[in-house]
Parts: structure tokens; C-alpha cells; sequence
């Protein structure tokens, strides 16, 4: 018989489809974004941290069960030791998240990645697992013109369609400007740029924009965004595959923060 979970509020969440995601950039995110969705917590015994602390407040504030338990068991859960000390058992149901969701969950300066209409599900899942390992808070595209989030892109990104929000929307030119009234900064990677994205200050909120493969950002795209900026190039090649270049502009911005973001 399956173990039964009530939620303070009643909620049976037995029959609920659940997964697990872990480390700490994706718990923490889901916790402050949609603590409803959070049904159990794991937390290493050991983790007595920051933010193993702050993983406590907020399951405590939405009546999330939490355990305290081994690392063995842990690595168990989820095959592998990249956990980094917490699990949460979660909602598996889709559920849609906007650009507000995001941005008002943070406690944090946004780093956000923006793709131009990239086509092909392989780059869009590589594009994910960079934003995941730079700490990214979200990706943004557009629902047409592009590739959606399919089945292809989820295998590739290797678990980082879990950990990092992915925000289909409807008109980009409309989302781009919905950020900059947010106050996040905009920058489009141009290889055209006078600016190299070295001599730009990233310290505050800030989303890279990334344009497809080959076509490069469209031209409203670059319009709104509120600078352009190159990655110099020593060699022969004139471009890069958008997933390298998004890794290589994500992780200026967290090397300029310190080196870690969140």
C-alpha cells in the first residue's frame, strides 16, 4: 500500500504524479516560486549551512514535510552524489510559469538566458544544461519559430529541464520589454558588437539574448535589447553553436558576481 502524504491544508498528495529534482539552486527556486508543489523534503544530516538553513524557513513557512538523513541514502534517491545534500519530492504535473513567477521568487540579481528562435532540440537541451550549471534562473524562447521544450531537448539537457525554468512565450519582443521594465538589463551577443561582453558590468540583473543557429538574432530582437556585445574571436572560426556561446556569456556574468550566482 502507498505510503499516504497530507499537506496541513488536507491535500492528499498520494495519487499526485511526483519527481524528484535536487541541489540547491532547484529546491530553493521551486520553494520560493511554488511551495504548493513541494510535497517532501530531504536534507542531509550534515548540511547546517546558509542555505540548508533557508531550506528550512521556507519548508517550514509552507508545511512541507522535511528529513533529515544520510548522504548514502540521498545518492541512492537519485544516482549520483550532485545533489549537493537536499531532494524534493515534487508535483510532476507541467505547470505554466511566467516571467513574473521568476523574477518576484528571487532574492538574488537575475541571470536569465534568451534564445532567438533556435531550431534544433539538440542545441535547445545543451542551451538548458548550461544554464543549469551557470545557475541561470530561467530560458526563455518563443512558442513559434523555434523548437519547443520536446521530448529530444528534455534527454539531452540530462535532468536540467527539472532544475531550470523554461518560459515559452508569445511574442519575445513583448517578454524582452516585460524585463526591462523589471529592471533587468538586456544584452543581445552579437559578433557584430563594438562592445566585447568583457567591458560590460553584469553585476546587477541581466539577461543574455542568443539568436539562432547560423541567422544570429532577428532584427527587432536587437532593436530592444539595450546594448549588443561580441565574444572576441582569436581564430579562424567566425561563430560558435549557441549552447557554447550562451556557457561562455553566463559564466562572464557569474566570474564578474564571484564567482557563483545565488
Amino acid at each position: 500500500m502507498a505510503e499516504r502524504h497530507r499537506r496541513p491544508d488536507g491535500e492528499n498528495t498520494a495519487h499526485t504524479p511526483s519527481r524528484l529534482i535536487y541541489g540547491f539552486h532547484a529546491v530553493l527556486g521551486r520553494l520560493r516560486r511554488d511551495p504548493e508543489s513541494v510535497f517532501e523534503l530531504y536534507l542531509s544530516a550534515l548540511r547546517n549551512d546558509v542555505r540548508a538553513r533557508e531550506v528550512h524557513r521556507l519548508a517550514d513557512a509552507a508545511g512541507v514535510k522535511m528529513t533529515q538523513v544520510e548522504g548514502e541514502r540521498l545518492d541512492g534517491m537519485v544516482g549520483t552524489r550532485r545533489h549537493q545534500g537536499v531532494i524534493a519530492r515534487v508535483d510532476a504535473r507541467q505547470r505554466m510559469i511566467g516571467i513574473d513567477d521568476v523574477l518576484e521568487s528571487l532574492a538574488e540579481p537575475a541571470l536569465l538566458l534568451v534564445l532567438d528562435g533556435v531550431q534544433d532540440p539538440h542545441n535547445l537541451g545543451a542551451c538548458l544544461r548550461v544554464a543549469d550549471a551557470a545557475g541561470a534562473h530561467a530560458v526563455i524562447a518563443p512558442k513559434d519559430r523555434a523548437v519547443s521544450l520536446n521530448a529530444t531537448a528534455i534527454k539531452v539537457a540530462s535532468g536540467a529541464a527539472d532544475t531550470v525554468p523554461y518560459i515559452a512565450v508569445t511574442n519575445l519582443a513583448r517578454a524582452l520589454e516585460q524585463l526591462k521594465k523589471a529592471g533587468v538589463w538586456v544584452v543581445g551577443a552579437a559578433e557584430e558588437a563594438e562592445k566585447s561582453l568583457y567591458d560590460i558590468d553584469q553585476k546587477a540583473s541581466i539577461a543574455w539574448v542568443l539568436g539562432a543557429e547560423g541567422d544570429g538574432l532577428r532584427r527587432l530582437t536587437r532593436t530592444i535589447c539595450d546594448e549588443l556585445a561580441r565574444i572576441p574571436m582569436a581564430g579562424s572560426v567566425e561563430s560558435l553553436n549557441v549552447s557554447v556561446a550562451s556557457g561562455i556569456c553566463l559564466f562572464e556574468t557569474v566570474r564578474q558576481r564571484g564567482g557563483q550566482n545565488g
